[in-house]
């Protein structure tokens, strides 16, 4: 009777269990909406087929037998949005030293993993998320070697469930190549003046310090390898073990680099080492889509709103059309580049990190084509950074990581209804929201008798 009654009762508990890990009822179906697939065509109306966080089917109808059904009429279905080099989370008030954390002192330390410093409480990132983004790579900035970035989710507890992959690359900010010719009477720091000799030399220094940091990198990695073929071990050095997937082409490189030099001096550089690059900035890159496209580096643009010149430049350079940088995307696209939209890096951009889809409708006001530039905030950053076989597209085998809206995510008057992400609906409230809300059910004011 005992043995019978306890079997009963397990049974019924692993019933429970498994109702609550989503075995049972674990198929849903959104309808009626027009789905974005960014891969492929769009479908309008379609309907996406869900199981477990999964996306089983995307077609124009689908039946389920016992699937829940969530209908989206009237609303337009787009993948997340990932913000592919971002300090949110690392930074919450510019002003407050004591809430930014992106930033390493010294040159050189690849062991740096800036996710592990990522506020989870960040008032930021519920606004971003509020406004179609799903993911965000935490980017540690400081010296040459910054750090290494993760990949992390805009739903979760904590760090270790929002991560989705870390490291996702290594960070490189290229040294300048400019040199500054004013007379040291007009420098900004007489103290601190240098000839055009000796900043000739300090360059050429600090890119040889670079070519010898990745030289050691590889000398470890060799020895590494050796080691596991019965050589004997080499000492175990932190810096040199989180540098050994870059030097071994397993994962990317994400050079920051703005002016023309630099760029086609770490394109050549990358090759050279053998080396796998994505560049970031970019904002010269269109002089050298050529070279960009022959060895496929990708290329995150920033600041498409920006009409200035070089972040290597002082003033911006009244050379260049005014629609110089509106009309980048476009021409990177034409010569075969894949072109990825994102803010910038600091403070301000954290906070206008929510104007994504934005960054990419001023390159289609200035001739990137429309499917382009959504593939710039969705699959080609999921691809760059080696998780397009789970996200950046509704397509069948991928997370079910998508979100409604009343529109065109390209227009800013659009508003964001419903967001998925592996299949778990999340919140979208926000601190902007719940200031709305506050005030707007503030009682009026009464009028004093007479007015």
């Amino acid at each position: 009777m005992r043995n019978a009654e306890w079997r009963t009762s397990a049974v019924a508990v692993a019933t429970l269990l498994a109702a609550g890990s989503g075995a049972f009822g674990a198929d849903t179906v959104f309808s009626a909406a027009s789905v974005h697939t960014v891969s492929g065509e769009t479908l309008a109306p379609g309907q996406v087929h869900v199981r477990d966080g999964k996306i089983v089917t995307v077609a124009r109808q689908i039946r389920v037998a016992g699937a829940k059904a969530v209908d989206l009429k009237g609303l337009h279905l787009f993948p997340g949005l990932i913000a592919s080099s971002t300090s949110l989370g690392l930074i919450e008030i510019d002003a407050i030293r004591a809430s930014r954390d992106m930033v390493e002192s010294g040159d050189y330390h690849p062991e740096v993993r800036s996710w592990l410093s990522v506020n989870p409480d960040s008032e930021l990132l519920p606004v971003a998320r509020a406004n179609g983004m799903t993911h965000f790579v935490a980017t540690p900035q400081g010296g040459v070697v910054s750090g290494q970035s993760g990949l992390l989710a805009l739903d979760g507890w904590g760090i270790e469930e929002p991560a989705v992959k870390t490291p996702v690359a290594l960070h490189i900010t290229w040294p300048r190549v400019d040199l500054d010719p004013s007379p040291r009477e007009r420098a900004a720091s007489p103290a601190q003046w240098k000839s055009l000799d000796d900043q000739a030399k300090d360059r050429a220094k600090r890119f040889r310090e670079l070519d010898d940091f990745f030289a050691e990198a590889r000398a470890y990695a060799k020895a590494k390898d050796a080691a596991a073929n019965g050589a004997p071990a080499p000492k175990r050095i932190p810096a040199w073990e989180a540098m050994l997937p870059y030097v071994r082409g397993e994962l990317p490189l994400v050079v920051h680099a703005d002016d023309a030099r630099q760029i086609k001096a770490a394109v050549n550089w990358a090759v050279t080492n053998k080396l796998r690059m994505i560049l970031a900035g970019g904002r010269d890159a269109w002089m050298h889509g050529d070279l960009l496209a022959t060895n496929k580096v990708p290329v995150i643009y920033e600041r498409t709103f920006n009409m200035g010149g070089s972040l290597s430049a002082s003033t911006p350079r009244d050379t260049l059309a005014y629609d110089t940088h509106f009309t980048a995307p476009a021409k990177l696209h034409a010569a075969g580049v894949k072109v990825i939209f994102n803010e910038s890096l600091g403070g301000d951009a954290a906070s206008t990190a929510r104007n994504l889809p934005y960054q990419a409708a001023q390159a289609v006001a200035f001739g990137l084509p429309r499917a382009e530039a959504l593939r710039g905030i969705t699959l080609h950053p999921a691809q760059a950074l080696g998780v397009g076989d789970r996200l950046g597209s509704i397509e069948a085998g991928k997370d079910a990581t998508f979100f409604a809206a009343t529109g065109d995510i390209l227009d800013a008057r659009v508003e964001v209804k419903r967001m998925w992400i592996s299949g778990r609906e999340v919140n979208l409230d926000s601190r902007h929201t719940r200031l709305y809300e506050k005030y707007n059910a503030r009682p009026a004011p009464e009028r004093p008798a007479g007015r």
